[in-house]
């Protein structure tokens, strides 16, 4: 028989870096669940990921116990990276605050396939190129 779902919630963390400090304690907390134990589990699986974002989804049952599951890093953090830069562009339209090629959406994008409900990678590049240009981001070829 399977458990009784109590919650899911979705967390962005960065990999190898969850603590009990919020966001995790303020979001874990309430439900009763061993934060600790949640995050040495997330850090042990994400330990070759340092230095990226990490989304995962928790699953609480109602007898305490949690499972998750990780999602690759968003698209936004993975565009950052390519392009170099710190943060999009607060004006989008106006102001262009890095370049990305074509290459580089194309390899964003077959990282993302699995997390994205596109059916083709040309489908997959055009939701990144979206991205990046409401990031500021240029795409050139």
């Amino acid at each position: 028989m399977a458990k009784a779902i109590k919650t899911v919630l979705k967390l962005q963390l960065e990999a190898g870096k969850a603590n009990p400090a919020p966001p995790v304690g303020t979001a874990l907390g309430p439900h009763g669940i061993n934060i600790g134990q949640f995050c040495q589990q997330f850090n042990e699986a994400t330990k070759d990921m340092l230095g990226n974002i990490v989304p995962a989804e928790i699953t609480i049952y109602e007898d305490r116990t949690f499972e998750f599951k990780l999602k690759t890093s968003p698209a936004s953090d993975m565009l950052r990276k390519a392009a170099g830069i710190e943060k999009g562009a607060a004006n989008p339209l106006r102001n262009k605050v890095g370049k990305v090629t074509k290459a580089q959406i194309k390899e964003i994008a077959e990282k993302k396939m699995v997390d994205l409900n596109a059916v083709s990678i040309e489908g997959a590049m055009k939701i990144i190129e979206g991205t990046a240009r409401s990031m500021g981001i240029e795409v050139i070829d």
